[in-house]
């Protein structure tokens, strides 16, 4: 959606729910029990990979996504970025940019279920999805919740019952930034049967993933389809991580959609533009103890390198870039790049590449927050390996900062702790009591703890 729509929108919903929020205690909250969720190992470690949304908007077609997925292939699955994703409006021939078209043609089947648009993808997304696994990649799409409107108009069927579109649907259930679809009553019947014949189509397809818009705001109405979505993937016969958009996700539901989904963005549409960048920080932080196996707050896409249909590259400075990746990977979010990979120049690859801090997002464990002075944020996690300890510093203030940090509050105090700069991938002195880092704005040192 148009970004400053859905600012706008997040923003009024937020002020709403101010006071309702208040009793919330993270404290008094278990992190929900994986055992129970019945889709162990589908995202034990944080997804990695590609989303057409930053770079191509509604646009991309068939020979654009495999340019930018033999790219993928040969230069990021190296490093583990294996989730190749067509993002919104692939179901409609004359999508043209970043604002959605009231009313548009969208290619349907005769059971209300999308179809990849033939100009775009004149050989469908079972044959592209094909190409995408010989590469080595998983397949992913998005989908908005719901029945498309244009099926409600046309009362097509709903696959192997007697029901059709205008038994299921719910027209008083809309989403407010794209007027495709309505919301299914989950309470009709055929309503499940609907999502059923949905997801066991993209299944035919070879789909690995998919990512579902339009569910995580407002939660409270929308849990019944986040609920469908997870049932109908479970009779499809093929496993499919779910993904849910946009944010921001209400902590209120923190107990439910770990259950349910393994992934789910806790914001809006995250961009270049540092004060987004900085608002993470409190949300990666509050959503930190629902953080693990299957089990991932998604703090968006990265925006790096060329963006926005290609009209310009990432507005981030280097240092701002640096943060974002040392943040996303301390706090294990699922890094999704985001920019044109066809101009993917050699300082985005090593900042997407380097393995020291790949395995910081892919295999740490017990990462944490740290309170920390004013301008300032501290993360801390272990390594898989159990020795020695990652601490990340960062500098949100808008002038260089010298960050001291108390060893002991590590337990290395009174030992020599060795030091390495994850990011330079180098040795620094070894430090005793207190490590003092000087850092510019924005910016962040990620390293490596051993005593």
């Amino acid at each position: 959606m148009a970004d400053s729509t859905r600012r706008a929108l997040l923003a009024a919903a937020t002020l709403t729910g101010l006071v309702s929020l208040a009793p919330f205690s993270l404290a008094s909250t278990a992190r929900p029990s994986k055992a129970s969720k019945g889709k162990a190992g589908l995202a034990p470690t944080p997804p990695m990979g590609w989303n057409s949304w930053n770079s191509f908007a509604t646009t991309i077609n068939e020979a654009q996504a495999l340019e930018n997925a033999r790219i993928m292939a040969d230069k990021l699955l190296p490093s583990g970025y294996n989730v190749f994703t067509v993002d919104i409006q692939w179901y409609e021939p004359n999508a043209n940019s970043y604002t959605y078209r009231d009313n548009a043609e969208l290619s349907m089947d005769e059971y209300g279920r999308l179809l990849p648009a033939p100009n775009r993808f004149p050989r469908g997304f079972a044959a592209l999805a094909n190409d995408i696994h010989k590469m080595g990649m998983k397949f992913g799409i998005h989908l908005m919740r719901g029945i498309p409107r244009q099926a409600v108009k046309r009362n097509t069927k709903i696959l192997g019952t007697p029901y059709r579109a205008q038994d299921i649907a719910n027209v008083n259930s809309i989403c407010e930034w794209n007027g495709d679809m309505y919301g299914v009553d989950m309470t009709k019947p055929g309503a499940q049967a609907y999502y059923d014949s949905v997801f066991k189509l993209y299944a035919s397809w070879g789909v690995d993933f998919i990512k579902m818009d339009d569910m995580s705001r407002p939660y409270a109405l929308n849990w019944p389809e986040v609920e469908a979505a997870h049932r109908a993937i479970g009779a499809a016969g093929r496993p499919m991580i779910l993904s849910l958009s946009p944010g921001e996700m209400d902590l209120r539901w923190a107990g439910h959609v770990p259950r349910y989904a393994q992934m789910w963005r806790i914001s809006d549409d995250f961009w270049d533009e540092w004060k987004l960048l900085k608002d993470q920080f409190d949300r990666l932080e509050n959503w930190n103890p629902f953080m693990g196996p299957d089990s991932w707050p998604d703090a968006d896409m990265l925006p790096l390198g060329r963006l926005a249909l290609g009209e310009r590259d990432t507005k981030f400075t280097r240092d701002e870039q640096q943060t974002l990746m040392s943040l996303w990977s301390i706090a294990r979010s699922p890094l999704i790049m985001g920019g044109d990979l066809r101009h993917l120049d050699p300082w985005t690859l090593g900042l997407l590449t380097n393995p020291e801090v790949l395995a910081v997002n892919q295999r740490s464990a017990a990462n944490r927050p740290h309170k920390a002075e004013p301008g300032t944020r501290i993360w801390s996690a272990r390594p898989a390996d159990g020795k020695g300890q990652y601490l990340a510093l960062f500098n949100t203030a808008d002038q260089p900062a010298e960050i001291a940090f108390d060893l002991s509050r590590l337990d290395l105090g009174g030992k020599r702790v060795a030091c390495r700069d994850l990011w330079a991938r180098r040795d620094l002195p070894a430090v005793t009591g207190t490590l003092r880092q000087t850092v510019p704005a924005h910016g962040s040192v990620l390293l490596h703890l051993t005593a």
